[in-house]
């Protein structure tokens, strides 16, 4: 049975249509959210959620449109309210948070400030190839094989330009992570 007949049977109320998409598009669904909210229990909440809802809309479906594109459509638009609610929550706990931790002393935002300058200055002077795949695991979220497919390279050569990123890193930033502050001159 294909997409269109499950629909046009989902329409209807079948809920044998509906069982048959639930098994097909579920986990695909659930590893979908988790690449957004690398958290799997939100995840499988917003695949479910998604499938609810194709189930209560299941009378206003276009009949020519296709199961896939609404469930993923549907757990993408979950998951980015989540994401969205999740930073809310942060803001709302940081604007509660006693005035001692939300104001830091002018010399804790001073070292701050130097060591993000320290960071971004160490990030630029890597290797084009190096800071590509650096930025793509730790500025975006992206696991090693998204890097390999989205830069065209094997994952054992992000491995190598991770490693080298972290150790050139780790050189630079010596001074500020082992207790030792670089002199002003």
């Amino acid at each position: 049975m294909d997409d269109h007949e499950l629909l046009a049977r989902l329409r209807q109320s079948d809920q044998a249509a509906f069982d048959t998409l639930f098994r097909a598009w579920y986990p695909a669904l659930v590893r979908f959210a988790d690449g957004m909210l690398r958290d799997r229990a939100a995840a499988e909440e917003v695949a479910q959620e998604a499938m609810l809802e194709l189930w209560r809309r299941r009378e206003q479906l276009d009949a020519d449109g296709s199961a896939r594109a609404y469930l993923f459509q549907a757990t993408r638009n979950r998951a980015l309210n989540q994401i969205r609610h999740a930073r809310v929550r942060e803001r709302g706990a940081a604007q509660l948070a006693p005035a001692s931790e939300a104001a830091p002393s002018a010399q804790a935002r001073l070292e701050e400030a130097e060591l993000e300058r320290a960071v971004r200055d160490a990030v630029r002077t890597l290797p084009e190839r190096c800071r590509e795949v650096f930025e793509l695991s730790r500025l975006h979220g992206l696991r090693y094989a998204e890097i390999a497919t989205t830069l065209g390279i094997s994952v054992k050569t992000v491995e190598a330009q991770m490693g080298k990123a972290l150790r050139v890193l780790r050189a630079r930033l010596a001074p500020w992570t082992g207790g030792e502050r670089p002199r002003a001159p």
